[in-house]
């Protein structure tokens, strides 16, 4: 079935993407219950179990960038009868007002990737969005959560990290743009492409306009997310 995910895994027909497989690991040790370790191909863990209200989900990683999660999301899609991604991850923040720790429900992704040049839109460009509905629940549940500090709006996935311009971010943060991550785009343009289902939850680990409000670390970029993940369960049916 797939060269980068174990022929035999089962997945449920929701599944969680974090990039980082650690992430994928500790989500469901502390967020599943009855889960099994579904994959483990190139160390990209993925994992299946319930909710703790008892719904079959599944949590796998994505790797970093446009081009990783693109295979893994494909063949998800394709190959396992998955129907719902949730990218949960994190992002660097455009916004003043969008701070460190704050949560960003994506509506759509810009790019720099050539991942849609596939399509030979003669020249058109296009405009990968989320599925509504996921988004429009996602913010109703954040509000009834009592989760404040939720953003919703487009987002910016860059394939490159350390990037030549320090400024660039200025010309995306005067268009709007919430954060920039690296994932989105290829989710999203695959669940356009096999009319699935996509949505990114991401949280703020670290800003470009916000001196004095301390950087997530290492080590809470991996475990110190269970807003988002809370939210990103609740849409779990």
């Amino acid at each position: 079935m797939s060269t980068h995910i174990k022929d035999d895994a089962k997945f449920a027909k929701t599944v969680l993407m974090p990039g980082d497989p650690l992430r994928a690991k500790y989500i469901a040790e502390n967020f599943f219950k009855d889960y099994v370790e579904v994959t483990n191909v190139r160390g990209i863990l993925g994992y299946t179990g319930h909710t703790f209200d008892g719904k079959e989900v599944s949590v796998m990683a994505s790797g970093m960038g446009n081009p990783s999660i693109g295979i893994y999301s494909y063949e998800l899609y394709s190959f396992y009868g998955v129907e719902t991604i949730i990218r949960v991850g994190s992002a660097g923040s455009y916004q003043k007002n969008v701070h460190i720790r704050d949560l960003v429900i994506a509506t759509s992704a810009s790019s720099n990737s050539a991942y849609a040049n596939q399509f030979e839109l003669n020249g058109a460009h296009l405009a990968p969005c989320s599925t509504f509905l996921l988004a429009k629940k996602a913010y109703e549940n954040a509000i009834a959560f009592g989760m404040n500090n939720v953003h919703v709006g487009p987002v910016y996935s860059s394939d490159i990290f350390y990037e030549q311009g320090k400024d660039t971010y200025k010309k995306w943060r005067d268009l709007g743009i919430l954060c920039v991550e690296m994932e989105s785009y290829g989710l999203f343009i695959n669940a356009m492409r096999l009319h699935k289902k996509a949505l990114s939850i991401l949280t703020i680990s670290d800003g470009f306009e916000h001196e004095g409000e301390p950087e997530m670390t290492k080590e809470e970029r991996e475990k110190d997310m269970g807003k988002m993940v809370k939210l990103a369960l609740s849409l779990v049916e």
